[in-house]
């Protein structure tokens, strides 16, 4: 591997790694649950918890009141969907254990997190260019063994 730094990469003794995911996911049946400054922090910081506990940066995050919305980024050797089960499943056993009245006012039973949820990946290179990229593999290919 080149010896030049990539940009935005991490880098572990065993990988090198860029990859950043959007995550959306909403509150069951859209309630209307962090409502204050205090409950949108609070679930900032057990979000926060839960991520370092995970192997997850967060590299933005804004908790609305029926919405979480960020940009996390985690080791190859995670799949994206045991990061989303731990965001959210932890969080919602953690938010929950600490606030009874939210749970028995707002009647979800157990669940704080509907269980859908929208994750895309991005990257600093457009589809067009890594396609680019990859068509040209073989033509610089066939330059160096006529």
């Amino acid at each position: 591997m080149s010896k030049e730094k990539i940009n935005g990469a991490v880098y572990t003794r065993r990988y090198v790694y860029n990859f950043h995911y959007q995550l959306i996911w909403v509150t069951k049946y859209r309630h209307q649950t962090f409502t204050t400054d205090a409950l949108a922090n609070e679930m900032k910081e057990i979000l926060t918890t839960v991520a370092k506990d995970n192997e997850i940066v967060i590299e933005k995050m804004e908790v609305m009141p029926d919405h979480v919305h960020m940009l996390i980024s985690f080791p190859p050797s995670k799949a994206p969907t045991s990061a989303i089960k731990a965001l959210k499943g932890r969080s919602a056993f953690i938010f929950l254990r600490r606030h009874p009245d939210i749970k028995q006012q707002q009647s979800w039973g157990s669940h704080l997190w509907s269980s859908s949820y929208y994750m895309s990946t991005l990257g600093n290179m457009s589809k067009d260019v890594v396609e680019k990229y990859i068509n040209d593999q073989k033509y610089n290919e066939t330059k160096k063994h006529p």
